[in-house]
């Protein structure tokens, strides 16, 4: 790893491992024995035709949180989570992690998949973009044991032609609610309105129906004018808190917030950063390693009052998706305020 990239901790491994072209998407959890990342990627020889950053999952462990170690699992080339062998199912061609929580002795992990199915996005051909969320459980967070959802394993099925997420319902994450209820965000693309927010409630944490499209693209010239994607919401201090993936007309990508009393109805912040974000991709045309992207976000409450946001970065160069490279990075927060981020070591 460089000194000269501020933010970067965990880069694509070596030769390999089953992780060795791309690593997205940190899911973070502080834990009695030290720190856990689980996050998906792929090597090089992964099905090409499926452009997206997803395909196998893995561990890592830290002391500090900032100096990781990956966990070699019994899977592909050191996985801990790959696509399903049963071709009939949601999630036979791809996988993603999107949260992972600790309950009850178990961790939960909710990721998406998709088929091995091509479908008309626009004016291209997409395999694997029907996305499904799924959940798995785990004693060690290292070998999972698949929960059978009612639609082919998932637990959300895609919505009918015409409504929003008619394309995909991918990157789930489950919230428990003070009131014994669950709540599940996943976002969706729509051709013609871009990224949106989908959520869907449930009384047992299994058994799931949706709300609808609860948030949308922001206004013209604002980093999130395509919309809204990845997302991690939390209550602090008593209030719903979403830190948000958002795509603005260039397709850059940056962090936002919004907050919300009942974690439905949702009001965006106006942030300090580039086009009202929080937390900005690294200046265009700097070589950084984030310079086109950060997304995923992650955000870990610390015993100080302050916060860590594990986040995904992306550099510049690429065409399309596997052509930029994508690392792991943290941002912290200043003191309390979770609305103004630094990269860790700038």
């Amino acid at each position: 790893m460089q000194i000269n990239q501020p933010g970067l901790v965990l880069a694509p491994s070596s030769e390999g491992w089953w992780d060795s072209e791309r690593v997205s998407a940190p899911q973070v959890l502080r834990c009695s024995d030290g720190w856990k990342m689980w996050y998906y990627g792929r090597d090089a020889s992964f099905d090409r035709q499926i452009n997206l950053p997803t395909g196998r999952c893995g561990l890592a462990i830290s002391a500090d949180g900032v100096h990781w170690e990956r966990v070699k699992g019994s899977l592909t080339m050191g996985a801990i989570f790959e696509p399903h062998p049963e071709a009939n199912r949601f999630d036979s061609a791809h996988v993603g992690v999107s949260n992972v929580h600790f309950c009850d002795g178990l961790y939960w992990m909710w990721y998406f998949g998709g088929d091995h199915t091509v479908v008309d996005v626009g004016k291209f051909q997409a395999k694997g973009v029907q996305m499904r969320p799924g959940c798995a459980v785990s004693r060690d967070g290292i070998n999972w044991v698949r929960l059978e959802g009612p639609y082919r394993g998932a637990f959300l099925d895609l919505g009918k032609t015409g409504e929003f997420d008619a394309l995909f319902c991918g990157w789930p994450q489950v919230l428990p609610d003070d009131d014994g209820t669950w709540k599940l965000y996943y976002h969706t693309l729509n051709p013609d309105r871009g990224f949106l927010v989908g959520l869907a409630v449930s009384s047992d944490g299994l058994g799931w129906e949706k709300v609808g499209q609860i948030l949308g693209p922001g206004t013209l010239g604002s980093f999130d004018e395509r919309g809204i994607g990845t997302r991690h919401v939390l209550k602090i201090n008593g209030q719903y808190v979403m830190f948000y993936e958002g795509v603005n007309s260039s397709g850059y990508h940056s962090i936002g917030v919004a907050v919300s009393d009942d974690g439905i109805h949702w009001q965006k912040d106006q942030g300090e950063q580039a086009n009202g974000s929080v937390f900005c991709h690294a200046q265009q045309g700097s070589g950084r390693w984030d310079a086109r992207a950060v997304g995923t976000p992650c955000v870990v409450p610390m015993d100080d009052g302050s916060f860590r946001m594990y986040y995904i970065g992306a550099n510049e160069g690429g065409y399309d998706e596997l052509s930029s490279k994508h690392q792991i990075g943290l941002a912290v927060s200043s003191g309390a305020n979770f609305r103004q981020w630094y990269r860790w070591g700038e």
